[in-house]
Formats: C-alpha cells, structure tokens, sequence
C-alpha cells in the first residue's frame, strides 16, 4: 500500500497551474477576452477613425479645388456658352447692307427684329424676354449705358453685337434702347 498512497501524492503534486474552480473560470474568461481585446486594439489602429488633416493637400479648399467640375473658369468672365449653339444669321440683315439702306441709329426696331429677336423673344440661354419687367428690373438699375456696353462687347452667352458683327455700334444702342422702352 505504501506504493499506492505515494503514487497518489506523485498526482497531487503534479496537478499544474490550475488547482481551484476559480483559477479555472478566471483562465477560461481570459481567454475569451483578451484575445477579443486584442482583435478590437488591431481594428481601431487599423480604421483609426477621423485622422487629422493637418497637411495642406488635405484642406478642404485643396479637396474643392481636386474635385471641381473639369473646365470651369471660376475667375475668368464667362463667354459664349459651347453649349448653346450660337444664334444662326439672320439673312435679312446682310441682305439691308448690301441694298445701301443700312438700318440707321435710331431704328432700334429694325434692328432687333433682324438680330437680337431670335434669343430675346424666347429667353434663349437666359436672355431677357423683351417686355418681362421682372427680368430687366436688376439690368435696367446698372443703367441704360451698362447694358448698350453689355450688348456691344458681349456677356454671358450673348456674343458681341448679339452675334451680327456687322452691325454699327449706334445700331446696337439703337436696338437696346428699343428692348429697354419695350420692357420698363
């Protein structure tokens, strides 16, 4: 009997780290979580949430100006619109120039129902209809003169001398001041 009592005090002694329940439900539950703890850590270093933007190249002006539309010319005035196909020539007018009877200064009417009525009529491209008081209420308060100069050097999408380069500059004033006494 003796070898039987000291071999059970051999496996009494060899039992390892673990000798109560409590040890064990503690090994258990770490086990569990700090594996769980580390996997978290990997992830929120990985993702890192909101990073700082503290570079110039990640300003949001730098991000405005990276994503802005291809082509557009903020600081520059904008010209005639590749979009909106030009006014077609009208043949009426070149056939008055070639008679000799050139429309004169002050017959505006002429003038706009020869060149400037094809987008004025309508509202093409964002021309003022003539007679929408509501349309050339902001354009008349910059003045008669600012709009003759508008009409002669082009704005928007209008080109110079509504797109009749053959018209006078007095005929172009001409015919403002028409669309202007038909829309105050």
């Amino acid at each position: 009997m003796s070898d039987a009592h000291s071999s059970h005090s051999d496996a009494g002694s060899d039992t390892g780290f673990i000798k109560t329940p409590t040890q064990l439900i503690v090994v258990v539950v770490l086990a569990f979580v700090i594996p769980i703890a580390a996997i978290f850590t990997i992830i929120h270093f990985v993702v890192g949430g909101e990073k700082p933007r503290s570079t110039p190249t990640m300003s949001d002006k730098a991000t405005a100006e990276r994503i802005k539309p291809v082509g557009s010319t903020p600081d520059i005035e904008k010209g005639p619109s590749p979009l909106v196909p030009a006014p077609a020539p009208v043949a009426a007018a070149p056939a008055a120039t070639e008679g000799g009877a050139k429309p004169a200064g002050g017959n505006g009417k002429s003038v706009y129902d020869a060149s400037c009525q094809a987008c004025h009529a309508a509202g093409v491209a964002g021309a003022p209809k003539v007679g929408d008081k509501a349309a050339w209420a902001p354009r008349l308060g910059a003045g008669v003169a600012a709009l003759q100069a508008s009409a002669l050097k082009g704005k928007n999408a209008m080109p110079p001398k509504g797109g009749n380069a053959s018209l006078a500059d007095d005929d172009v004033k001409a015919a403002v001041e028409y669309m202007v006494s038909q829309s105050k």
